[in-house]
């Protein structure tokens, strides 16, 4: 089964959250950053080439928030999902039409890919406590 890695990056108590473009699979959506793991590649490193790639940002990866399991008629994936700190680098909207900073509280309040929905979900539960 394929794996990808999705960014939890948080500043000042906001989660960051990108848009896929519309012409995307599950376009229009909001996900957490992030992308597919190439082969001999580890989770972190994918996290740290993927979050260049797509933000322009240098990245430190922290703890592993967990391992979700995805399963439609359209792929099979498990995502793994990471604490990240961004080390420099400006946001640049390089595979996104847009990105925001949302009070983890407000994450329902989006349309995420079905992959990223479990994490929101831990998100949401681990600020309310």
């Amino acid at each position: 089964m394929p794996k990808v890695t999705a960014a939890v990056i948080e500043r000042d108590g906001a989660v960051l959250i990108a848009r896929r473009r519309k012409s995307d699979l599950f376009g229009n959506v909001w996900e957490f950053p992030g992308g597919k793991i190439e082969p001999g590649e580890s989770p972190e490193e994918c996290l740290r080439r993927e979050l260049m790639e797509e933000l322009g940002i240098e990245s430190a990866i922290g703890a592993c928030l967990g391992s979700f399991h995805y399963d439609s008629e359209f792929m099979d994936i498990e995502l793994l999902a990471y604490q990240v700190t961004i080390l420099s680098g400006e946001l640049v909207l390089n595979d996104h039409d847009e990105v925001r900073w949302v009070c983890p509280a407000d994450l329902p309040d989006y349309v995420f890919a079905e992959p990223d929905r479990p994490l929101v979900k831990i998100l949401v539960g681990s600020k309310s406590a």
